[in-house]
């Protein structure tokens, strides 16, 4: 058995395929927003899972749903019906956007983008998508041709054809991209992997207008800002965005691995064996949802996730610190540009017990579960302030 630090380390190391490059921290339990290390060592977890923890860790209600439902009956593909699926399928299409009145069930949020894609392609008969620079849609090939970064794309190109990328927020750039082969505009509300970044509302308004117009579907990407994370439900809520497609994954489940692609009126019928997944909509994992999306809805963690974001914004807009250059977000979504590169402030926040994220080389991601306490958020802020004040002072110094 593994039992040190080192060891667990060198194990993995020593195994592991290498594509990630990972912190020496050994995470081995949780609970709500805090996690501890095998040493004993507890951290306010401002990573959530890479935004898959909005309930934080091993909530009991997830857990009581996983371990029924495992007793139960753990897979069933969906050449069956199951009740937990269509207990889902209700529940998660009543809480959507107006006109998603259909979903198909997968196992992530690449999936979920590849899903729409497709979808958008068979309904409209066309073949072209147009995404948005510094967009973030998945690694898999048809949601990494969405993506802009181009170190995730170059090792992999030629990806799939017919995606054009404009400048998010270029509503004119946009309208000149969209043509008679245009099956779809994909767009994220904010920009998560690229560096937090809210889209004006101007800009979503135009997108959907010009989609209807001319005959494209709106693919909008709630893969992190989705279940409650930007203080809505969903965050083309805050705009009165309906779009004809949308994809999320990571929260839906409380953890574990699901995602869906939500589908509107828009969309024609699908013809059979058009897609799948094995996984897709277990039962585990549908039990998982349902009660991740009952605890969210009835323990106001969407409200939760409006008031603290609106708290945690202006705690950091009052810090004063020559390495912020600007503090963005949406609810408990938050990015700090900094005037530096961010890896050794989440060294800093590590070794003060905050764990955090980056978007980008000089952007510092906040992605706290939705249950986290303002008393933790303070002690995030006071970390923050800390770190950044030895970084100043290590300047001077030099």
């Amino acid at each position: 058995m593994l039992e040190t630090a080192d060891a667990i380390i060198a194990a993995e190391a020593r195994h592991t395929a290498g594509v990630y490059p990972k912190r020496p921290l050994v995470i081995v339990g949780g609970q709500g927003a805090r996690v501890w290390d095998i040493e004993g060592r507890a951290y306010i977890d401002c990573v959530g899972g890479q935004g898959a923890a909005n309930l934080g860790h091993a909530h009991p209600a997830v857990v009581a749903a996983v371990t029924e439902q495992a007793a139960r009956l753990i897979t069933c593909p969906e050449i069956f019906y199951n009740d937990r699926r269509a207990a889902l399928l209700s529940a998660l299409t009543a809480a959507a956007p107006p006109g998603l009145t259909r979903a198909f069930l997968c196992n992530s949020g690449a999936e979920a983008v590849e899903a729409a894609i497709k979808f958008a392609r068979v309904s409209t008969g066309r073949t072209n998508v147009v995404a948005a620079m510094r967009g973030f849609h998945g690694r898999t090939f048809g949601a990494l041709s969405a993506t802009w970064e181009p170190q995730y794309r170059r090792p992999f190109e030629p990806l799939v054809p017919g995606f054009r990328h404009v400048p998010f927020n270029d509503a004119a750039a946009l309208a000149q991209a969209i043509g008679p082969d245009t099956a779809a505009v994909l767009l994220e509300i904010v920009q998560g992997e690229g560096g937090v970044r809210p889209a004006d509302p101007a800009f979503l308004h135009s997108a959907q207008a010009l989609c209807r117009e001319r005959g494209a579907l709106l693919i909008v990407d709630e893969v992190q800002t989705g279940f409650g994370r930007t203080g809505r439900l969903f965050a083309c809520e805050h705009f009165g965005i309906e779009p004809d497609l949308m994809a999320v994954a990571k929260s839906m489940a409380g953890g574990l691995p699901m995602g869906a692609c939500l589908i509107g009126e828009r969309v024609g019928e699908l013809p059979k064996l058009s897609h799948g997944s094995t996984f897709g909509g277990n039962p585990l994992a549908c039990a998982a949802a349902l009660a991740t999306l009952e605890v969210i809805c009835n323990e106001g963690l969407v409200e939760r996730a409006a008031v603290h974001g609106a708290y945690l914004l202006e705690r950091l807009r009052g810090l004063d610190s020559p390495f912020i250059r600007d503090v963005r977000g949406l609810g408990l979504l938050v990015g700090i540009e900094l005037k530096t590169r961010v890896t050794p402030v989440l060294q800093g926040l590590q070794a003060r017990g905050v764990l955090a994220l980056p978007a980008g080389a000089t952007v510092l991601r906040l992605l706290p579960p939705l249950v986290i306490t303002r008393d933790d958020l303070d002690l995030v802020v006071a970390a923050i302030r800390d770190t950044l004040d030895e970084l100043v002072s290590h300047a001077t110094e030099e």
